[in-house]
Parts: structure tokens; C-alpha cells; sequence
């Protein structure tokens, strides 16, 4: 089996985000120590060129990628790429996941977790005004608003 070096990235960000759910991002020198301990050594020249340019969604493509795995964040840093992230046009239509024949058995753990926790909708915080909605309406539930308002009216 035969691993490109995007799914390499992309194995080496989930497993940080994975087996460190308390960070969010990482630095890619973050990303490409995981890729080493992943090979048990040396990584290929590519993995650092990936995680910084070909595997970001956010950045104008290179003719070698136009992967969407990751994101740039406002610090610079990088995390797995979900739907709905900013995205530059010219990857509207880039892999976001590696197909699950070209990783190695041991990691496919990752691409259901990526699926069905990391990128699920269901996962997605609720906006914090949004959520103010309905607040307080029991205080107007005894009263009728139309005489409410007719009482402010008349002063």
C-alpha cells in the first residue's frame, strides 16, 4: 500500500487531534514530529511543504495540491479542515479526507473519528446570542401584549 504524503499530514494532524482533544490547533513543526513518530524516523521531504502550503484549504492552491485537509488559523497554526471552513476557490473541489484503502489499518480509526465526532454537524457549538432566544419569556407569560401596549400608549 502505497501512503501519499497529504494523507500522511492529514493522519499526523487527526492523530494530535485525536489523542490531544484539548488543543485546537497545532504549529506544523507540531504536525511534522507526529508524521516522524508515525514512520519511526525520517519523514519524506514533502510532509513539511504539505502541512504548510498543499494541504491548506485557505491558501491559493499550488499546481501539486489543491487538498483541503487543514486550515490556517488567525495564529498561523494549523487544524483538520471541516465543512463549512474557509476555503480558497481554487480548492472548492479538493479531498478533505484520505480515501480509506491508501492509509494503514491501524489509522483508519481516525477517519471514522474525523466523520462521525470531528467534523459531524452535530459537534458544532451553538452561537451564543442565537442561544439567548426564548429567554426570559416567562415573565410575559401572564400578560396580554396587546394591553400592555395599549397601556403604554395612554401614558
Amino acid at each position: 500500500m502505497y501512503t501519499r504524503v497529504a494523507d500522511e499530514v492529514w493522519i499526523a494532524t487527526a492523530r494530535l487531534h485525536y489523542h490531544g482533544p484539548d488543543e485546537s490547533e497545532f504549529e506544523v513543526v507540531e504536525i511534522v514530529r507526529s508524521a516522524e513518530r508515525a514512520v519511526e524516523g525520517e519523514v519524506r521531504p514533502g510532509v513539511l511543504t504539505h502541512a504548510y502550503i498543499h494541504c491548506v484549504a485557505n491558501a491559493p492552491p499550488s499546481p501539486s495540491g489543491r487538498y483541503r485537509m487543514l486550515i490556517r488559523t488567525p495564529t498561523g497554526r494549523r487544524r483538520l479542515f471541516r465543512p463549512g471552513d474557509p476555503c480558497h476557490p481554487g480548492r472548492e473541489s479538493g479531498e478533505t479526507v484520505p480515501a480509506r484503502e491508501r492509509i494503514p489499518d491501524s489509522d483508519r480509526y481516525l477517519i471514522d473519528w474525523y466523520r462521525d465526532e470531528y467534523a459531524s454537524p452535530k459537534r458544532e457549538h451553538p452561537d451564543p446570542i442565537l442561544s439567548l432566544r426564548g429567554l426570559g419569556k416567562e415573565l410575559w407569560a401572564d400578560i396580554d401584549a396587546d394591553e400592555y401596549v395599549r397601556q403604554l400608549r395612554e401614558g
